[in-house]
């Protein structure tokens, strides 16, 4: 029997040429590109809470990129391993490493642990409190991959899974939680939810034949989008109380508008019948988001100026 060409592409007799096929097909099954959605917002809450104690923030600051990558990829390959049978049957799915054939999933259960393991270990070396909240990150995030199964608001589930690591990484340097962490994990769970809704919209029809639950599927692809954007409202609400509550300055003053200015037009991009530049708004846009929300809480954080 001839191997599929999925399968083919880990089948070498060069155990290094297989070792980075894996590796590759691995990465791309978690979607490790997608890290830049939520690191920003991590180091955002970890530069406010090292303010003044740059040496401290430094020093912590690998533990807490091993920590992030170790509970994203868990949860992305343990999602993978739980909905293999729907991304099987779903045409814009089919095609991932375990329905295609590329991994199996002994393999993606291996991978999985490995990660869960990595972010213990990190959380072991950053202080006692990540350490003993670290197995309910896990709890968390892989909670998640099962809630499309018996609630339509599977986005916020995965908004608080997501809301972990500007929370971690604060706890990370300080070794507590203070409300700035807290309005900043609020923030993400917001926008999260919107723009998680905006991505399912593509997936309506599917999750109504088989059973599972969205807020597009309840509540339909209009009013579905309505909800997003009153989330994505709540969201800057929450960004300004963070700023308050950290006595943050002009820059992120600068940040918040910008923000709001990117949100606006990302909402304006789809519409409840026209999905097209559904990408743009989703990969692109949110990107930016985050990554302007970092560089100008940096700056303002440097140059120290308090407004708010």
């Amino acid at each position: 029997m001839q191997p599929t060409p999925a399968a083919d592409q880990t089948l070498s007799p060069n155990p290094i040429v297989r070792g980075l096929r894996q590796t590759k097909i691995i990465l791309e099954m978690i979607k490790f590109e997608h890290t830049i959605f939520m690191l920003p917002f991590a180091l955002m809450a970890a530069v406010i809470a090292g303010r003044g104690h740059w040496l401290l923030f430094f020093t912590k600051l690998p533990w807490i990129l091993l920590a992030m990558i170790g509970a994203r990829s868990a949860a992305m390959a343990f999602n993978r391993i739980v909905d293999r049978k729907f991304d099987a049957a779903n045409p814009r799915t089919a095609m991932r490493a375990i329905p295609a054939g590329q991994l199996t999933v002994p393999q993606v259960t291996a991978f999985t642990i490995v990660a869960s393991a990595l972010l213990v270990f990190a959380a072991a070396m950053l202080n006692p409190l990540a350490l003993v909240l670290s197995p309910v990150a896990l709890a968390v995030v892989f909670f998640y991959s099962y809630t499309k199964r018996f609630t339509p608001f599977s986005h916020l589930a995965l908004g608080v899974a997501l809301a972990i690591a500007p929370v971690g990484a604060w706890i990370a340097i300080t070794g507590r939680i203070d409300p700035p962490a807290l309005w900043i994990g609020g923030a993400v769970v917001c926008w999260l939810f919107g723009f998680d809704i905006i991505y399912a919209l593509q997936d309506t029809e599917f999750d109504k034949a088989n059973g599972l639950y969205s807020v597009p599927a309840w509540l339909g692809n209009a009013r579905a989008l309505a909800l997003s954007r009153v989330s994505h409202v709540v969201m800057m609400g929450l960004l300004v109380m963070a700023g308050v509550s950290a006595h943050l300055g002009g820059f992120y003053i600068f940040a918040i508008v910008l923000v709001a200015a990117l949100v606006w037009y990302e909402q304006s991009l789809v519409k409840p019948n026209d999905l097209s530049k559904l990408n743009l708004a989703f990969f692109t846009l949110n990107g930016y988001i985050s990554m302007a929300l970092f560089v100008l809480t940096l700056v303002d954080v440097i140059v120290g100026s308090r407004v708010l």
